[in-house]
């Protein structure tokens, strides 16, 4: 699957003015994640064991 063909959703921690937006799209095995400002930019693509490491502190800091 192309990345341009991923739905991709705005993080619901982004401004609502668009400055600061980060979008993360899925798959079955992996979460892909970019800038909402530069769509076509770089991209990281991350295991779901990778996304679960980098998640999990930040649910505990709330």
């Amino acid at each position: 699957m192309s990345t341009r063909e991923l739905h991709w959703f705005k993080s619901s921690f982004s401004s609502s003015e668009g400055d600061d937006c980060v979008e993360t799209a899925t798959t079955p095995a992996t979460i892909h994640v970019r800038d909402s400002k530069n769509a076509e930019g770089p991209q990281v693509t991350l295991s779901l064991a990778a996304w679960s490491s980098f998640v999990a502190p930040l649910s505990m800091a709330q």
